[in-house]
């Protein structure tokens, strides 16, 4: 079963694209794009990093550890 999504903000494009039944390099794939900023003072190139999904994975627990829930009770903050 093939499965494509994108996502996109101002600054970004997400996408994931999967094919369970491929076992090809490159069928499973999670992409973080830059987008040019239009009207912008700065001109960039596009940057596109690409990752499989067993390491977008490891990069959401470590996202999900980072930006967990902080007790209002701890000094470490600001």
């Amino acid at each position: 079963m093939n499965y494509s999504k994108n996502y996109n903000t101002k600054r970004f494009t997400f996408g994931v694209t999967r094919n369970d039944t491929s076992k090809q390099a490159g069928s499973n794939v999670v992409t973080i794009a830059t987008r040019p900023e239009e009207g912008g003072r700065y001109a960039t190139s596009t940057t596109q990093l690409s990752m499989t999904v067993k390491e977008a994975r490891a990069l959401q627990g470590f996202l999900n550890t980072q930006f967990a829930p902080v007790d209002s009770d701890d000094s470490s903050i600001g």
